[in-house]
């Protein structure tokens, strides 16, 4: 009988073991050993699962027999991970089974929608606050106060476009994340594109004396892709740069098409917008690119930003089958660089 049950624990590709009716550990897989520990095998199931509610369910299950489920967590010290462990009896070889199945990556998915709510609540919020104060307000105190009046409804009207602003980005995200598993089958010259969103940009650059600066190659970079989600892209690293380096006095963007990227281990196009200003830490370079996240949020509220900008650039990216690469360093500037496979079969 203990052979046979060790024949169907090896055969499982999850971590299992078995407790008997002395509730001992009768048979572990190699998974599980490597979960809980070589020395498994023979001793107490409380003295290898010593977290109180997995311990109860076996407990509860050992008494009657009915199938229950439980957690159990674990850690390697770097990261942390949560099981699913069904408990079940396994009546024709009288033990119960303990099944664990890592669950991590839904309980990281539970979380980030938690966040995203929460984030999405909080951005809106402040906004909506200060609408609804100047409204009061305006109905009451500066109801005949003519300037004013007119000072907060600039306000609210800045107010009401960044809420404009969010909602819009959200959109596009959602528009992003729904679409990201198809390719695009366009041609698309980045040439035109990169040329369109300069001129587009030239006013934003001046306003602010940045001069904007391209260098694209003689022939055109014909590539496959979606030329609005590609503009979107270009469009979004440059006016960060005008926006957040502009006080280095000129952006520079960079069209190059070589023969073999080695991240793409294939043909690919890089294109690099670079500005001259302050530079970011490098503590905030890794969670750039994540929802509302913000490496001087003051300054970036202030500046019109929804802090989605990039996480819908790497999204688009990612569709691409792309790669985006941010180089930084303090009072030397920032060059952000897409990496693109001319064609996306090969990437």
């Amino acid at each position: 009988m203990a052979e046979a049950i060790h024949e169907v624990l090896a055969a499982l590709p999850m971590p299992v073991l078995a407790i008997g009716g002395s509730e001992r550990i009768v048979s572990a897989n190699d998974a599980a050993k490597a979960l809980l520990g070589q020395g498994v095998s023979g001793r107490h199931y409380v003295t290898f699962l010593r977290q109180p509610q997995l311990i109860e369910t076996i407990a509860a299950v050992l008494q009657d027999s009915q199938p229950r489920v439980s957690q159990y967590f674990s850690s390697d010290g770097i990261e942390d991970t949560t099981f699913r462990v069904t408990v079940g009896v396994l009546a024709n070889m009288r033990v119960v089974l303990l099944s664990f199945q890592d669950v991590s990556h839904l309980e990281q998915a539970d979380q980030m929608r938690r966040d995203f709510v929460a984030n999405v609540s909080h951005e809106l919020r402040t906004p909506l606050t200060a609408l609804m104060g100047f409204i009061e307000t305006l109905r009451g105190p500066a109801r005949e106060d003519a300037a004013a009046r007119d000072r907060f409804l600039d306000i609210m009207e800045g107010e009401a476009g960044r809420m404009n602003r969010l909602v819009g980005d959200l959109l596009s995200l959602s528009r992003v994340e729904g679409n990201q598993r198809v390719r695009p089958q366009d041609r698309v010259n980045l040439s035109d594109v990169v040329q369109s969103v300069a001129r587009t940009l030239a006013p934003l650059a001046n306003d602010t004396s940045v001069v904007l600066e391209c260098d694209l190659p003689q022939q055109p970079v014909i590539l496959i892709g979606d030329a609005d989600q590609l503009m979107q892209v270009i469009t979004n690293l440059v006016e960060n740069a005008v926006k957040y380096g502009g006080s280095g006095g000129r952006v520079a963007i960079k069209l190059t098409e070589v023969a073999r990227d080695t991240s793409l281990r294939a043909p690919g196009v890089l294109i690099s917008v670079t500005d001259f200003g302050p530079g970011i830490d490098p503590v905030h370079l890794p969670r750039l690119t994540e929802r509302f996240y913000r490496a001087d949020s003051h300054r970036s509220r202030a500046l019109g930003g929804t802090g989605l900008g990039l996480a819908i650039v790497k999204h688009i990216i990612n569709r691409h089958r792309g790669r985006l690469r941010i180089d930084s360093e303090l009072g030397q500037g920032s060059t952000f660089t897409v990496v693109l496979p001319l064609d996306l079969n090969s990437a």
